[in-house]
């Protein structure tokens, strides 16, 4: 990533003569999202673009747990793991199952816990 930060602005990145490849267009084209999926897209990612949201998901890839061992192992209030636990919910990112007084969270699905590590993985490079 610290290459990218780094290039001149000499254009060796481009073209040097513009022929597009009018079979390639129409292929990948084909295989084009709608404009609205793209939207939801990018509303999904935002999710994962706050610190506190990606702790908690680290945390839910190893195990479920309450909202009282995600705010003590994060040191953070319960409002706050509350709050951000709501957001994760309403986006179907976490779900939550009711035992006694107790809410136990966990990731909706395997592709949350994908996304995640594969993201974790992509830094680590």
């Amino acid at each position: 990533m610290s290459d990218n930060n780094n290039l001149e602005n000499n254009n060796d990145d481009m073209c040097e003569v513009f022929n597009s490849h009018e079979d390639v267009i129409e292929r990948v084209q084909a295989r084009m999202i709608e404009e609205e999926q793209y939207s939801e897209l990018a509303e999904f990612f935002k999710i994962f673009g706050n610190p506190t949201r990606l702790k908690i998901l680290s945390l839910l890839a190893i195990e479920d747990l309450c909202v009282c061992d995600i705010s003590e192992t994060l040191n953070l209030n319960q409002t706050t793991v509350s709050n951000q636990l709501r957001i994760l919910r309403a986006n179907n990112i976490v779900k939550y199952q009711k035992e006694g007084k107790m809410a136990r969270y966990s990731l909706t699905d395997l592709h949350i816990e994908m996304i995640y590590k594969i993201g974790l993985e992509h830094i680590l490079e």
